[in-house]
């Protein structure tokens, strides 16, 4: 990759930008900058400080075909072909080229978001006074050239018309490098020693402006695109791949031939989008998880297909996702809607039932691709079962918290043929480990393992103690399920319970919204009293819904805590290792909950986890 670092003036970049030299590739963001931030801009121009560097991408490249769009309220002729792409400084060089060129109007946003027009102007005799009087010389004026006051019935200033501008010696900036329409305009000023004054000190220091550009050579690959966009950018938004392969795709000129259209995948996400939405449990999947889900697809058929010694690898890494081409997009992206629609419903089955409770969802995107790979095998009985033990371990055994693209490829890699019933294990089921100790430390939704044991609990048969109802998926919503505390925090709090016991997942279940507020924050020997007299069933009918929790419903009774929490960690646990398919880390002496505490600091509260308390 070359790149060189010239230094243009503005009013070069003013001509490329007006005749399409210069335009941008179709990732980049809309125009949005607001009011007064172009105010400042060019009060930087005319102080003649620097503004900072924007970045060029020479085109001509057949790796990095993005497809152009002029930038915002420029007049390009359509199908205008640009020799350099604007990467970096779209904000700065769509608001300098809208106030300096044409009508100097730039479509912008007031200080509280409201669509406006604007004109910039400069006051002659302030500008003239010295560089820090140029801060006050700037004025934004409506884009009519009328400011008014009293409910718009009086004028208190009118620049609508040159002569008026000219009475009120107020300089338009869309003259700026007008080159003989300056000289015309500057004529019909009265004062022409002002005239004179203006044009030594304002007008022709700007004429030799320039703004520096890095400037990348035809040779760039789209990940050095990417990599250095991210390192240079200036309004700290990053380019993800979605928006590089958006463009690049719009560029494909076979499928252009074929269709007498560009490819607009931000079009086509949208309608995955709108379908993956049907199941609530994949809201969060984002267009950056889909293209990874196709890139696993696409470098796994390459590999197969590879008679080289040492095959293309399964990859979801970056630089592979930006090789993407749109045949492979293509050729995947049916299939993976399917998967992931299909994920969704596997979800279902594990009793996971909305967004916030998926323990991990970038998990979803190996799941997907490994549903591809086996297509309807996937539904048979034993295979299903043992894509099941690979999901908790991964759940579990919390191993997708990083680096997951190397395991994104190995359990697509390794998981359908175990699937199928082979021998060799996934790593993901191979590493999974649960120790004991961790139940102590399971105490928020920013916990994997958290949100999955509260799922394990409603798939093993928890009911609703005053419905006496599973949580099934139209209950668990019409009850406004979440997730709460046995022992309640405040009773805990007043019989000095470590916080590390009583805000345990050991100490939580699921129960409907009323429930939670009939338990309130007394003893469980006086709140089971109130269940009772709500639901209208007997202390025996309650015990046995609660024990379908795991729950020792005397030790409720009896309000022993230490008790409860005993029997209800050895039941957690047996229902975790049924998940895992394989033994838990057992302690072999008591926990020191002290130690526990310190070794788990990084965990903290947030503010989502809906485990408080309610007033009965």
């Amino acid at each position: 990759m070359g790149f060189e670092t010239p230094q243009p003036p503005l009013s070069e970049y003013l001509q490329w930008t007006t005749d399409g030299h210069l335009q941008l590739p179709d990732f980049q963001r809309e125009y949005k900058w607001e009011d007064e931030r172009i105010r400042s801009l060019l009060v930087t121009v005319l102080r003649g400080h620097p503004m900072g560097a924007v970045m060029l991408l020479e085109t001509g490249n057949d790796q990095v075909r993005f497809k152009p769009k002029p930038l915002a309220g420029t007049a390009v002729a359509s199908g205008t072909e640009p020799q350099l792409l604007l990467l970096d400084g779209q904000q700065r060089l769509t608001s300098l080229t809208q106030a300096l060129t044409g009508d100097g109007i730039v479509h912008t946003k007031d200080a509280k978001g409201k669509l406006i027009d604007r004109r910039y102007y400069v006051d002659m005799r302030k500008a003239v006074d010295g560089d820090e009087s140029i801060e006050d010389a700037v004025r934004s004026i409506p884009g009519d050239g009328v400011i008014r006051a009293n409910f718009d019935r009086d004028v208190v200033l009118d620049l609508s018309t040159s002569e008026r501008e000219q009475a009120n010696e107020m300089f338009p900036l869309r003259l700026l490098f007008a080159g003989f329409d300056i000289n015309d305009w500057l004529y019909g000023i009265a004062d022409q020693q002002l005239a004179r004054q203006f044009t030594n000190r304002i007008l022709k220091p700007s004429a030799t402006y320039q703004i520096p550009a890095i400037q990348l050579k035809k040779d760039t690959s789209k990940s050095a695109v990417a990599t250095v966009f991210e390192k240079v950018n200036t309004g700290g938004v990053p380019l993800n791949v979605f928006e590089l392969l958006t463009a690049t795709f719009a560029g494909d000129a076979e499928y252009f031939a074929t269709h007498g259209e560009d490819f607009r995948l931000n079009d086509d996400w949208i309608a995955i989008q709108h379908d993956l939405k049907k199941e609530a449990v994949l809201e969060s999947i984002r267009s950056t998880d889909f293209l990874q889900a196709i890139t696993l697809l696409a470098t796994r058929k390459r590999n197969r297909a590879s008679t080289a010694e040492r095959p293309p690898a399964v990859s979801a890494r970056r630089e592979d996702i930006l090789r993407l081409t749109l045949d492979d997009y293509l050729e995947w992206r049916s299939p993976l809607v399917e998967a992931f629609e299909w994920a969704g419903v596997f979800l279902a089955d594990q009793h996971i039932l909305e967004s916030r409770f998926v323990p991990y969802p970038t998990q979803l995107v190996p799941l997907a691709a490994i549903r591809v790979v086996l297509g309807d095998e996937a539904d048979h009985h034993g295979v299903k079962a043992r894509i099941r033990q690979w999901y908790w371990c991964g759940v579990l055994g919390e191993l997708y918290g990083s680096t997951t693209e190397t395991r994104f490829a190995r359990d697509v890699e390794q998981v359908p043929a175990w699937a199928m019933g082979g021998s060799t294990e996934p790593i993901t089921v191979t590493e999974a480990i649960f120790q004991e100790k961790r139940l102590y430390t399971l105490k928020t939704r920013l916990a994997a393992a958290y949100k999955g044991v509260y799922s394990l609990l409603i798939a093993q048969g928890a009911k609703d103690w005053m419905r006496d109802v599973t949580f099934s998926k139209a209950q668990y919503v019409a009850l406004k399920t979440d997730i709460h505390h046995v022992f309640p925090e405040k009773w805990a709090k007043d019989h000095g319970v470590d916080p590390l016991l009583y805000n345990s997942i050991v100490n939580k279940t699921p129960l409907a919204a009323e429930t939670n507020r009939s338990i309130g924050g007394v003893a469980p020997s006086e709140y089971l009293l109130r269940v009772e007299a709500k639901s209208k069933l007997s202390a025996a009918d309650i015990d046995s819904i609660i024990s379908t929790h795991g729950i020792d419903p005397s030790a409720l009774r009896e309000d022993n805590f230490t008790a409860h929490f005993e029997r209800r960690k050895h039941f957690l646990l047996r229902i975790i290792e049924e998940a895992m398919g394989k033994r838990a880390q057992r302690d072999e002496t008591a926990t020191d909950v002290g130690q526990l505490a310190a070794e788990y600091v990084d965990e903290v509260d947030d503010s989502d986890d809906d485990s408080q308390d309610l007033p009965a």
